[in-house]
């Protein structure tokens, strides 16, 4: 059932995007894209607005080094913000926790960037899933153009499929954000690694989740993402 889907960069080709644009090309409205760019390159604006003529509709940006306090305060960063709430292009942030209140600064300052944290802000990635940091994500809902992704099964928690370890925090999410807000994500190829398998993830949203009804699951499995990171 899956008819569209949306590329992510992966970072071991640096900032050259060319592969993934040149699957969307050959693809036409089968693809979209998720670039990783230089933040202290020159000319930003133009090049996040040719990107989006392209197909790429976010970026993946994550913290470099250990100051996860003020890693948004480079001002390429704030170009890209800005840029993305003109161009409604979404800043994908590959982060954990810690690195939640920049982004929260960040949020108040540019509200109508859309905003995507990928993988349940990484939320169990030491195996113990800590309160605090639950209520610290859930505190971003105060932000309306931010969502979560619901990913990442295989590196969280128990790291055991079915997953079903990780359905509390889930609910909390979901209780926070709300459908509309949240959207399942393969993260291929690593769900794959392993005895992990991509059918036990999305499984895990299909029939692994009591609380969720049939039109969530649309939400989480299509159309958060159609909204977020199709749209023009």
């Amino acid at each position: 059932g899956v008819n569209r889907v949306v590329l992510i960069q992966m970072s071991f080709y640096g900032y050259d995007n060319s592969y993934m644009l040149d699957a969307i090309r050959q693809y036409p409205g089968m693809f979209s894209g998720v670039a990783i760019i230089d933040e202290g390159a020159e000319g930003l604006d133009g090049y996040m607005a040719e990107l989006k003529s392209q197909g790429v509709r976010g970026f993946r940006i994550h913290p470099k080094g250990s100051d996860v306090e003020y890693w948004l305060d480079a001002d390429g960063l704030r170009t890209m913000f800005r840029v993305g709430a003109e161009q409604q292009m979404a800043m994908c942030c590959l982060i954990g926790p810690e690195s939640l209140p920049a982004l929260d600064r960040m949020c108040d300052a540019f509200p109508d960037t859309p905003v995507v944290i990928d993988h349940i802000c990484r939320i169990g990635i030491s195996g113990q899933i800590h309160p605090d940091d639950v209520k610290r994500l859930c505190n971003m809902t105060r932000h309306e153009n931010v969502t979560v992704k619901i990913s990442a099964f295989y590196a969280l928690g128990e790291q055991k499929a079915p997953y079903h370890d990780l359905a509390p925090l889930i609910k909390q999410v979901y209780d926070a954000f709300g459908p509309q807000r949240l959207m399942w994500a393969t993260d291929g190829p690593f769900q794959v690694v392993g005895s992990h398998t991509y059918k036990e993830s999305i499984d895990l949203i299909k029939s692994g989740l009591d609380f969720l009804s049939d039109d969530d699951k649309q939400w989480l499995l299509c159309k958060t993402a159609e909204t977020v990171l199709f749209a023009v």
